[in-house]
């Protein structure tokens, strides 16, 4: 591979590869993502889809048999769309070769079961190794250029500055594209998974030849042109690395951010972020549907390459924006306590927030991160990981959440992105010290103060780490409030106006085919004689409210 044709592909920020299928029109009814307010919504025929998801294990869908049995656990759980991998070994087990049976089984059976798909594209990286790459890859390391570390010792990683690497992948990702889009009339897959966790390990940085060379090379007008046109609103791991070398505008990679850690970091981001926005945009060439990459977390204490370095997480998404134009969004995988700490990070006018992969189903904190996710972020889907395994399926309280979410999913699309809307959640910390102080904030006029501690019960026999959930201003002095585990009171948000608030009305119900079915008015002890909204810790439920000012 010459320098020179490196240097061209990574400086251009575009690769026109040979054998990319061409552009073709889309059906206007296909999935694709449109604004609302301040949200971004996930279009499916027509109409805003809500994901109540669960991702399934690595290699559960690579056997269709193996997956057929699962199916009945997946409906009784409630969720809406499957998570599912397709594997480039599978599709591809020789040069050239497709065998597209996996995903027509896969969707062939999600549409047996009213469920919608979002695939996982296992291609060149899976959790940073290559380990779904074709045997015809793996075997010809000489072409298909392996990544090295600091000693050139060579990893079972493919480089992501090879653009033979690249080629191959967009070949049989374009035809995997191509022919979703033919077979898949209904639009059972709904998003595209581009990759899985890439990132770079166990050093900050790919020191291969034709990573090398690029390092020595210019970096790219594009990335300089970003960085001048968001200086203001740059993250400080990026901005401190830049500013630090005097905020120069061309130069190679170490006059432009020196040769730290953090330079190197920046430096694998953008090569990662130009191999998957090409990637993409083959894909997109043969089918345009959404399509989004996804990220491990780093914890505190950790260093690039002890984590997986230069993948697309928070400190780094101004390298991936600017690298990766066609990509959608950036989604998190998250393993750690505080969920709500790394979720708020994702939220950004030009990243819609998506969890794809939140912990091991099994964890009773999913529900409320769920509402938290739908409600206070206006986010596209939630999703844990290895679904089909979720303990106790029919009564863990994930099952009871999204038997909530799905009865009142068309109030939170239809109010997402109009500041109508807010989530909440205990938060813990990443050590999982849970904060109980209760949150404060106006909608509608009023100032609520939400507590997820239920004074009404013992406090030691509460999981208040599951406790969560969201109202919605539904009219004036109107609201509808869903969850479990949560306290609210009100009181006027305009500043010494004089006036007290109380609740007219307190009725727990359901909707039942879309419609509102009330049940008890709770405006007695169950509120405390109409002081408080109470949502029992026992249950998600749903309560309809009327409150009023007085003097």
């Amino acid at each position: 591979m010459t320098r020179k044709r490196w240097i061209n592909l990574f400086t251009a920020l575009s690769l026109t590869a040979s054998l990319a299928m061409p552009l073709s029109a889309v059906a206007q009814d296909a999935p694709h993502l449109k604004k609302q307010g301040t949200a971004t919504q996930l279009i499916v025929d027509g109409k805003p889809l809500l994901i109540l998801g669960g991702e399934l294990g690595n290699s559960t869908a690579s056997d269709l048999k193996y997956l057929d049995g699962y199916w009945p656990t997946l409906k009784a759980i409630g969720l809406n769309t499957i998570i599912a991998p397709v594997e480039w070994d599978q599709i591809e087990p020789k040069e050239g070769i497709y065998d597209f049976a996996p995903l027509e089984g896969l969707i062939k059976q999600a549409e047996a079961n009213n469920v919608k798909v979002v695939l996982l594209w296992f291609g060149a990286w899976k959790n940073s190794m290559s380990s779904y790459a074709p045997p015809y890859i793996k075997h010809n390391y000489k072409t298909y250029s392996r990544a090295q570390d600091d000693k050139g010792v060579p990893l079972d990683i493919l480089s992501p500055y090879d653009p033979d690497n690249l080629t191959a992948n967009q070949r049989v990702f374009g035809a995997l594209m191509g022919h979703l889009k033919t077979f898949d009339k209904n639009h059972t897959v709904v998003m595209v998974q581009v990759e899985n966790e890439p990132g770079m390990l166990p050093v900050v940085r790919d020191y291969s030849p034709q990573a090398q060379a690029a390092y020595k090379g210019q970096v790219p007008k594009t990335l300089t042109a970003y960085l001048q046109k968001h200086k203001a609103s740059l993250h400080p791991y990026v901005r401190d690395v830049w500013a630090a070398k005097g905020n120069k505008t061309a130069g190679t990679w170490s006059e432009v951010f020196g040769d730290s850690i953090e330079a190197q970091e920046i430096f694998q981001a953008w090569g990662y972020a130009v191999y998957l926005n090409e990637l993409t945009k083959s894909g997109k060439a043969a089918y345009d549907m959404p399509m989004y990459v996804n990220v491990a977390l780093n914890s505190p204490e950790q260093k690039p390459g002890e984590y997986p370095s230069a993948g697309p997480l928070p400190h780094l998404f101004d390298i991936w924006k600017a690298g990766g134009p066609d990509i959608d969004l950036m989604a998190m995988d998250i393993y750690y306590p505080n969920y709500l700490e790394w979720a708020d990070k994702f939220k950004r006018p030009d990243n819609p927030v998506f969890v794809p992969e939140a912990n091991r189903a099994g964890k009773t904190d999913a529900g409320g991160n769920a509402f938290y996710t739908l409600g206070e972020l206006d986010g596209i889907g939630f999703a844990p990981f290895h679904i089909e395994t979720l303990p106790d399926h029919e009564t863990h309280p994930l099952t009871d959440a999204y038997r909530v979410l799905t009865q009142i999913a068309p109030i939170v699309l239809a109010n997402q992105g109009k500041g109508t809307m807010r989530g909440f959640k205990a938060p813990l910390s990443y050590e999982g010290v849970l904060d109980e102080t209760p949150r404060t904030f106006d909608l509608g006029g009023y100032t609520l103060t939400v507590s997820m501690v239920d004074s009404r019960t013992p406090k030691d026999t509460q999981d208040i780490a599951a406790h969560g959930g969201l109202i919605i201003q539904t009219g004036k002095d109107e609201f509808l409030a869903a969850g479990r585990g949560v306290i609210i009171r009100f009181s006027d948000a305009a500043q010494n106006s004089g006036y007290r608030v109380g609740l007219e009305q307190i009725v727990e119900g359901e909707f039942i085919d879309g419609q509102w079915v009330g049940g008890r008015w709770l405006n007695g002890d169950e509120s405390g004689q109409g002081r408080y909204l109470r949502l029992p810790p026992e249950k998600f439920g749903i309560q309809k409210l009327k409150v009023y000012r007085y003097k």
